[in-house]
């Protein structure tokens, strides 16, 4: 038991003990934890700081606000002191703010403000308060911020009306919405337009007006104030409405529709009309502006012309215009602003989806129908009367820009005085196309494009193939002249051989195209990127092409390459575009040195040139293109030039060229002409059998009294160049036909156009006796083989055998035809008859061999020239 005890009494003692030292431990740290407390208190009352830094420089007045006296306990570490934010309300000026306190060691007390109202028209109080706390490095303890003093300046801000952004929706009265209509600052400029859903935006202050019109509907003006949006109705202007609406091609009562339409009756439109003054002052085009709801002429162009636009402008450059529909047929801008107000009867505008109900996406601008008080046949005569106008003025701005070079038509000749005629051939047929282009659009032919021999040689005659190694055969015929049935018509045909594809050398082809402004035209430069394709197709694998392009400085896109790699080449001519000015005679300069570069012995070397022939930039005269291209000929490089477009073309440097360069020459005014020039008959293009192709005839003045060569006026030679082998002459492609006509006045034959030449005293011309007396005349031929410098000359004579007329043959009839059609373009004063009736039935006798339709065609181009 005393062992129990003495342990019991043991852990007591030890107990009491431990009780002790907890005791003295609770005081210790108690005693330093008031002595920090106090040291820390006495540190931050006296250390106190504020600092006022105002966001605007503008100071008022300060005034010390005190936060609550409340106790704010802080958690104290190493680097920071936190206190628990505490919301207070101070009202100054009747603004209520509320603040939010957060302390950070070594940093800036900031107060935060949160504005529950805000009035613009009232003081701005900019408050901010700074607190710098220094808190010691050491143990862990805790601080208690007792007061804070706060400094609030009041900072008084000059009225300055700020923008702000007004947005809405514009509808008419049926609540559907109006696209295009002006929506502007009252007293300003600034303003907008709604889309095409009625809707719009714009900056505006609040103490504006908003100023909305539309052509058609009552203009309303709505103030801004306080407003963040504002929607607008519009009424339309009811002496400009009617009952009835028609939608393409039905009919419904304006009740029954919710279609956004507009309809001026006959009634409506007298009502509005013009005065005689009023009309005198007014655009010749805007006979029918301002009659139609939600129609102006709002874009005005150069010539002083006006558009209209229905739902507002899409786009810079796209097309706004709206669909057309007279008396049940489409029509342009043009056909509508001509009609005369006398003859509507009645207006209708579509202008929602009413608009593309019957017309899908051409209604897509809107459509404004027309009912005419016309016929149906006398509204398609007024049509054809406004094409015939239009097309006529359209020629007339052209034919100033347009550059032909003049001629004098060939006159008679004596054979006494004038025994040799000689010309050299032309396989040209660009001046057939471009007239196609004028009729077809319904213009007046210039003189000056009509070249006869180009329109006779664009067709294919049936002449037989040549026998033997001679490149071409010979044909004559000889019969009544259509024109004046006292003369005769004398023609010459040459067919040059056929040569198989397979056995075609080589081609060194350089593309020389033309990418300057003047061909950023649909009838130009795209045109030509697909004529281009055709001939590509055409190329071989031992062919090679090369393409320089020329704006204002010439360079080249695309070296020698294979045909076999017609992506490549494809790809060079789609990536071209237009723009710049016209440095022709740099790019000839380029095309010919990379074609000389790639030279092919005994292969087909040549340059293409496409362009419109408007050169502007260094060598450019008619005078300097043809120095450049005599020079460029002697390097045995042949020149085919491919003419393009309207309204600026030079015809006179295109002829130039291909006649001094050793080449031929097309007017491409379709992408049907590209194919039959450029892949039809590919070979006859470019190919040539023999170059430098003279002609010389001389007549036998026993049985001619005179006689004339019909066209080639600008291919004439003088007698002494037919045995010149430096003087050019043109070139016969493969498979190509070359057709001639002389006029001959018979001997004895009374004619007003006989040339009568007076008695010659020194010079006697005696016929020789009976030699001869079967021969007309006697023709002789020159040419060289493509690579050849030599000429060889071929020699026919022709029988004086003439037969009818109506038993010449089919070519005979066509050729004379076309001649005659040629010659009443020109108004020739040599022929005396100029009937289209008779030049048609010829034409129709001899309409034969004529698979492709070109012959046919011939005939529809008699019928619709004027």
């Amino acid at each position: 038991m005393e062992k129990v005890w003495a342990r019991v009494e043991e852990k007591l003692d030890k107990k009491e003990d431990k009780r002790t030292i907890v005791l003295w431990k609770k005081i210790g740290i108690a005693a330093s934890f008031l002595l920090f407390f106090s040291l820390g208190y006495q540190f931050l009352k006296t250390d106190e700081n504020t600092i006022d830094t105002p966001k605007h420089p503008v100071v008022t007045q300060e005034k010390e606000n005190t936060i609550s006296n409340s106790e704010k306990e802080a958690v104290v570490d190493n680097s920071n002191v936190t206190a628990k934010p505490e919301k207070t309300e101070t009202k100054t000026s009747g603004i209520i703010k509320s603040k939010a306190v957060n302390i950070k060691t070594n940093d800036a007390v900031a107060i935060k403000e949160d504005t529950d109202e805000f009035d613009p028209d009232e003081e701005v109080l900019s408050k901010t308060t700074t607190k710098t706390a220094e808190i010691a490095q050491a143990e862990p303890k805790t601080e208690l911020l007792e007061e804070t003093r706060i400094v609030v300046t009041e900072t008084k801000i000059d009225p300055v009306t700020k923008e702000k952004i007004i947005t809405g929706t514009v509808v008419d009265a049926q609540q559907l919405p109006l696209p295009g209509v002006n929506v502007v600052v009252k007293g300003t400029t600034r303003g907008t337009q709604t889309d095409f859903d009625g809707k719009y935006s714009i900056a505006v202050n609040p103490n504006e007006q908003l100023a909305f019109s539309y052509v058609g509907y009552k203009s309303k003006i709505a103030p801004v104030k306080d407003n963040s949006k504002l929607d607008i109705a519009l009424s339309e202007e009811s002496g400009m409405l009617s009952e009835v609406i028609v939608t393409g091609y039905t009919a419904t009562k304006r009740s029954k529709s919710s279609a956004a339409v507009s309809i001026v009756d006959e009634k409506a439109h007298k009502s509005t009309r013009r005065s005689k003054k009023e009309a005198a002052l007014a655009s010749p085009n805007s006979s029918n502006d301002g009659y139609i709801a939600n129609t102006s002429g709002n874009r005005t162009y150069r010539n002083g012309d006006t558009s209209i636009i229905l739902r507002g402008v899409g786009s810079v450059n796209g097309n706004d215009e709206p669909l057309y529909i007279v008396d049940g047929m489409p029509a342009d801008e043009e056909t509508f602003k001509s009609i005369n107000p006398n003859e509507i009867k009645e207006i209708t505008v579509l202008k929602d989806a009413s608009a593309t109900g019957f017309y899908g996406h051409r209604g897509v601008n809107g459509i404004i129908v027309v009912k005419t008080k016309l016929s149906k046949r006398e509204w398609r005569k007024k049509l054809k009367e406004l094409k015939r106008k239009k097309n006529t003025e359209v020629y007339k701005m052209d034919e100033h820009t347009e550059d032909y070079n003049p001629f004098v038509e060939n006159p008679f000749e004596s054979p006494k005085n004038n025994p040799l005629s000689t010309f050299s051939i032309d396989v040209n047929n660009a001046s057939y196309t471009n007239i196609r282009r004028f009729i077809n659009n319904g213009q007046e032919v210039p003189k000056n494009a009509v070249r006869v021999e180009e329109m006779v040689n664009f067709f294919k005659y049936n002449y037989p193939q040549p026998k033997g190694d001679e490149p071409f055969s010979i044909q004559t015929e000889y019969s009544d002249a259509p024109w004046n049935p006292k003369h005769k018509l004398l023609k010459i045909g040459l067919q040059g051989k056929i040569i198989p594809t397979e056995k075609l050398p080589a081609s060194n082809l350089v593309f020389l195209i033309d990418v300057s402004g003047s061909m950023n035209e649909d009838n130009k430069l795209p045109l030509l990127k697909q004529s281009m394709k055709i001939l590509i197709e055409e190329l071989r694998k031992e062919d090679k092409v090369s393409i320089v392009v020329y704006a204002g400085a010439a360079g080249m896109v695309l070296p020698p390459t294979s045909g076999n790699d017609k992506k490549a080449i494809l790809d060079a001519i789609e990536k071209l575009s237009a723009g710049g000015s016209t440095a022709g005679g740099e790019g000839i300069e380029l095309a010919y040195k990379i074609a000389q570069e790639n030279f092919i012995k005994n292969g087909n070397n040549r340059v293409l040139l496409a362009t419109d022939g408007d050169f502007n930039v260094g060598k450019s005269s008619n005078a300097d293109m043809e120095t450049l291209i005599e020079e460029k000929r002697k390097s045995g490089v042949f020149l085919t030039c491919l003419g393009y477009g309207m309204g600026n073309y030079k015809d006179s440097k295109m002829q130039i060229l291909a006649n001094k360069g050793n080449g031929n020459y097309a007017y491409i005014d379709n992408i049907q002409e590209a194919n039959r020039f450029l892949g039809k008959e590919f070979k006859g293009t470019l190919f040539a059998i023999a170059k430098d192709v003279k002609i010389q005839i001389e007549f036998n003045p026993k049985h001619v009294q005179s006689y004339r060569l019909i066209g080639y006026e600008s291919r004439k030679l003088k007698t002494e160049d037919f045995t010149n082998d430096a003087v050019d002459a043109g070139e016969l492609g493969s498979g190509h036909t070359v057709t001639a006509l002389y006029e001959v006045i018979p001997a004895g034959v009374e004619s007003e156009f006989s040339n009568n030449m007076p008695d010659l005293k020194y010079t006697k011309t005696e016929e020789n006796g009976t030699a001869y007396t079967n021969e007309l005349a006697t023709i002789k031929f020159r040419y060289k083989k493509p690579d050849g410098d030599k000429s060889i000359e071929l020699v026919n004579v022709v029988e004086n055998i003439s037969i009818p007329l109506n038993t010449a043959s089919d070519d005979f009839k066509f050729s004379a035809a076309v001649a005659w059609f040629g010659l009443k373009l020109r108004d020739s004063k040599l022929i005396p008859n100029k009937s289209s009736k008779d030049i048609k039935k010829l034409a129709k006798e001899g309409l034969s061999n004529d698979e492709e339709g070109y012959k046919a065609e011939f005939i529809r181009l008699v019928e619709s020239a004027k």
